[in-house]
């Protein structure tokens, strides 16, 4: 094997990774400062709007004494929400994550510095006000805005950039939901678009440093702790985890499918969008009426749920009440977040199948179709599993949660085109592909595609030689020829355009006098994705190929149409189908 060969390795990433490594470091760290400022600010409108009292106490809104006038409270908050949205950022609107992905992928992951205070703002005056949203899509956004205007300061790439804003996000969904693996997985699936040292290694220590430092400020705690489960369900068990994740798989595009119809109706109205968040806000008001569980994050019922202390009373609220209210806010075009309403849910359908379903140990069922529901709604089967183990600390759970999200996560891949979260980047006029390979160009070497039979010329050859001679080596279809001397070594290349300019203004002298001397080459061992690099720079699409020992050999030439052919060949062997292997039978001789 050559030289060169042995050069390549597993990984791209140098040691500019530690660089970005120390900054994220840091905006890890801010970002566990950000995330505690918007649960005290989402402490502090919940008791502004429900109890009219400037403190942070813990409350919840369904403990308010408002009576009727609770209507009024959502639409205040829709109110303030739709002007700071006019006036302030349109960014703010939405549920954070799809806003995240816009920015990395068609702003260079530059955020606004002012969406960085706009956003946590108008996140907790919704979910303060009554809004049945979760803190975890909002910090997604505010974290990343953070990351990216630290970036902004300084001297990097856009890669670098987008690192760093992603950073941002996973620090601050580690330091609010204290599952530190779960945010760099989320960051990963969601937001990366790549799985490479350069990008995980700094995430997920800004993830850890968030989640080491949320010990202090918010607690070590699980957010739901939960009793422990038996280790082993049985056959029966498995195939109902199965059973649970298709019907998680069901309920997660029923979500999806209601979110977009009310935006599509809000879409239909004659007025101005800053008034639909009102409208959205009378339907939380009264649906808090009927349902007053329904209003705000629900943590506490998520924990009821898991504890299987919840009346079907509550779980018939949660999957109707919150359920619409909740798409119908955020097709609004409020803002905050899907990732609670979805585990509230999903939780709800649990407790339901807990009444069909044998016990396996309190809030089995609820947590399995929360994780499923998760999973199978924003398409990241891994950080749902990890998620859902994270932020209960029962590990016993890991198997049916495997089972059942990736079942939940089959159905909707099979029934939807898209997430919950792609679909709105989709309607936006962007196509985003969330299926990871490695690329047949990186596994594929120049010695493979290259063409050997080429027309070579001396250095010697006249224009007035060429003049007889070209018209037939045009039937090759050849567009560059190289230039080698009596040992065939790459002296130099020069176009066929060129050649036919000499012809026809009767050019004097030889090849030699008019080869362009330093061409730009490859070696036969180089991946063709570096060939690829190397055209978009140069802008040419035919490069001669020289033996890499320094003697500078050439051994062919490849074009562009021989990496199509590359490509070509990847495609039959995604769909050429054949049988390899077939039965013989010897028959008795007679």
């Amino acid at each position: 094997m050559k030289k060169e060969t042995h050069e390549l390795g597993d990984f791209t990433t140098n040691s500019r990774t530690l660089t970005i490594s120390a900054i994220a470091i840091a905006i890890g760290a801010l970002s566990s400062v950000v995330a505690l400022t918007l649960l005290t600010l989402i402490r502090f409108f919940t008791n502004l709007f429900f109890f009219q009292t400037a403190d942070v106490v813990n409350r919840l809104p369904a403990q308010h004494h408002l009576g009727m006038w609770v209507v009024l409270v959502p639409m205040a908050g829709g109110l303030i929400i739709g002007l700071m949205a006019r006036y302030g950022s349109e960014r703010i609107r939405g549920h954070g994550i799809p806003e995240a992905i816009e920015a990395i992928l068609i702003n260079g992951s530059r955020v606004e510095p002012k969406l960085a205070i706009l956003k946590p703002l108008s996140s907790a005056i919704s979910i303060g006000s009554g809004g049945p949203f979760g803190a975890e899509g909002p910090i997604i956004m505010t974290g990343g805005a953070f990351g990216s205007m630290a970036a902004q300061f300084l001297h990097l790439t856009s890669v670098e950039r987008k690192t760093l804003l992603v950073a941002g996000a996973a620090g601050g969904m580690s330091a609010t939901f204290g599952a530190p693996l779960a945010s760099v997985l989320l960051a990963f699936e969601l937001l990366l678009f790549e799985w490479k040292p350069r990008s995980l290694i700094p995430v997920a220590l800004s993830s850890a440093v968030a989640a080491i430092l949320r010990h202090y400020i918010i607690g070590p705690a699980p957010l739901f702790p939960t009793a422990p489960h038996v280790a082993f369900i049985g056959p029966e068990g498995f195939f109902l985890c199965a059973v649970a994740g298709l019907l998680a798989g069901m309920l997660a595009v029923g979500l999806t499918a209601s979110v977009y119809f009310f935006e599509d109706a809000f879409l239909r109205l004659k007025f101005h969008w800053m008034w639909w968040p009102v409208i959205g806000g009378l339907a939380i008001g009264l649906g808090g009426l009927m349902f007053p569980e329904a209003l705000g994050v629900g943590y506490e019922t998520i924990g009821q749920l898991l504890q299987g202390d919840v009346a079907s009373r509550v779980l018939i609220g949660v999957l109707v009440v919150k359920w619409a209210i909740w798409a119908i806010a955020l097709g609004s075009g409020t803002s905050g977040g899907v990732l609670a309403p979805l585990l509230m849910i999903g939780g709800a359908l649990g407790g339901i199948e807990t009444m069909l379903f044998p016990g396996f140990g309190l809030g089995f069922w609820p947590m399995l179709s929360m994780a499923a529901t998760l999973g199978g709604t924003m398409r990241c089967p891994l950080t749902a599993i990890i998620f859902a183990l994270e932020l209960t600390h029962e590990f016993n759970m890991m198997f049916p949660l495997m089972l059942a999200v990736f079942v939940a996560y089959a159905f909707t891949v099979l029934t939807m085109k898209r997430s919950i979260l792609t679909e709105k980047i989709s309607r936006r006029g962007l196509h985003l592909s969330r299926e990871y390979a490695i690329d047949p160009l990186e596994t594929t070497f120049v010695n493979a595609v290259m063409r050997t039979n080429v027309i070579v010329l001396s250095p010697e050859t006249t224009i007035e030689d060429l003049a007889a001679s070209l018209p037939h080596h045009d039937r090759a279809g050849q567009r560059l020829f190289p230039v080698v001397d009596g040992g065939r070594s790459l002296v130099g290349v020069i176009p066929y355009k060129r050649l036919l300019q000499l012809i026809a203004e009767n050019g004097s002298g030889t090849v030699a006098d008019h080869l362009n001397a330093r061409p730009i080459t490859v070696s036969p061992q180089q991946p063709l994705r570096s060939v690829v690099n190397l055209m978009a720079k140069s802008g040419l699409t035919r490069l001669p190929v020289v033996d890499s020992n320094g003697s500078r050999n050439l051994v062919g030439m490849i074009s562009i149409r021989d990496l199509l052919h590359a490509r070509a060949r990847n495609d039959t062997d995604e769909h050429l189908r054949e049988r390899v292997l077939r039965l013989r039978f010897l028959r008795r001789a007679s």
